[in-house]
């Protein structure tokens, strides 16, 4: 069985007065029936990882290199060094806005893995691709660049977020959600083998809310959610985190 994943992704947002808000998290989920991620911004990540108790704490980016001369990069190991245990790779805001490519999310999810972490990589189409129905295709060779031969359920976490839903309101379909994770899961199947395939967590992400949680987590190989602005408050994740964990028990 696939443990069922909350993960939050504070964005460029927080400062030290959210890290209540964390606390608070943890304190109303300690002994919560799914695992909790947060990924603050970096200046906060020591600290998260300090209070974080049961919640996990990861990062939102990383250089593929282990050192350098890479001003204002951060490495895999320096996020695992700090108390991280997981890392996001590919979302969809560092492939528009700084054109990273496939390759590149690939060989960050490689230094992830070297630096034992999680490596959460993000796949996801724009409107312009939905609209001209090219979703699945779009899907498929990111997943096939992106995601390492090596990926399986304890170094990898996939996350479907299509790019026209995040931070907009607008939600998929729970066909189109459900469709879009079963192409996903058999994809990694076909390539990984059915053992590796099957074990890594498929998450949804894109203007995921407590009004709408419930009704997502009951799609087809939805394993959880990647959730954006209503991470930050406990009062808002806190109802999505008990929604999954509903989702949890039964399932």
């Amino acid at each position: 069985m696939r443990r069922k994943l909350a993960a939050g992704n504070w964005k460029m947002n927080g400062g030290n007065a959210e890290l209540d808000d964390l606390r608070t998290i943890g304190e109303r989920h300690s002994a919560a029936a799914v695992d909790i991620l947060i990924c603050p911004p970096f200046t906060l990540i020591a600290a998260a990882a300090q209070i974080a108790g049961s919640i996990s704490i990861g990062g939102q980016n990383c250089h593929a290199a282990a050192s350098g001369a890479h001003t204002g990069d951060i490495s895999a190991q320096m996020l695992a060094d700090v108390g991280a245990s997981a890392v996001i790779l590919g979302h969809s805001e560092r492939r528009e806005d700084y054109s990273e490519t496939s390759d590149e999310v690939r060989a960050k999810a490689h230094a992830a893995h070297a630096a034992g972490l999680i490596a959460i990589i993000c796949v996801g189409e724009n409107l312009a691709q939905r609209e001209a129905q090219n979703t699945l295709d779009i899907i498929g060779g990111q997943l096939a660049t992106s995601v390492p031969d090596i990926a399986n359920g304890e170094n990898t976490v996939i996350a479907y977020e299509p790019c026209w839903a995040i931070g907009t309101g607008l939600t998929p379909t729970t066909d189109q959600i459900g469709g879009v994770h079963d192409f996903i899961r058999a994809r990694l199947e076909k390539r990984l083998g059915t053992g590796a395939g099957r074990s890594i967590r498929l998450l949804y992400g894109g203007s995921v809310k407590a009004g709408n949680a419930a009704e997502i987590f009951a799609v087809s190989n939805v394993d959880g959610a990647l959730v954006g602005g209503a991470s930050l408050k406990a009062n808002d994740f806190s109802p999505i985190i008990s929604a999954l964990e509903v989702s949890a028990n039964a399932s």
